[in-house]
């Protein structure tokens, strides 16, 4: 007696659900590009400081450069006091004064020639 082997079925059911799967998810991520769910992204700014506090009630922030330096229109430092700073232009080697206490969590942000901002230092001393 003989057996009739029968190994056809097997394989084009599976290769006919993988091309249906491929198919669905190539026509998802097409429609996210077409219809703008895709992008948006804003790039980070690169900035470089650094702050110290100098005594129990005052520090100083020394603006180190960064590529994205230039580019800054105004910043602001918030302190828990919510102290709102004057908005100079900072320059490498710029140091300003800041008033902070120890446990102070000392935010700055800054405003970019492209319309952004960024919070570019977040700390608590």
């Amino acid at each position: 007696m003989t057996m009739k082997r029968n190994d056809d079925a097997v394989s084009p059911v599976i290769g006919v659900i993988l091309m249906v799967a491929i198919t669905v998810i190539l026509a998802a991520i097409i429609a996210a590009f077409v219809f703008g769910m895709v992008g948006g992204t804003s790039t980070t700014k690169v900035v470089g400081l650094t702050v110290a506090q100098d005594n129990e009630t005052h520090g100083s922030i020394t603006w180190q450069g960064g590529a994205d330096i230039r580019d800054i229109q105004s910043w602001n430092i918030t302190s828990p006091e919510q102290t709102t700073y004057p908005n100079d232009i900072p320059t490498v080697g710029l140091v300003s004064p800041i008033e902070m206490e120890p446990g102070d969590r000392v935010v700055i942000t800054a405003s970019f020639k492209d319309g952004s901002t960024q919070v570019i230092y977040d700390r608590q001393f």
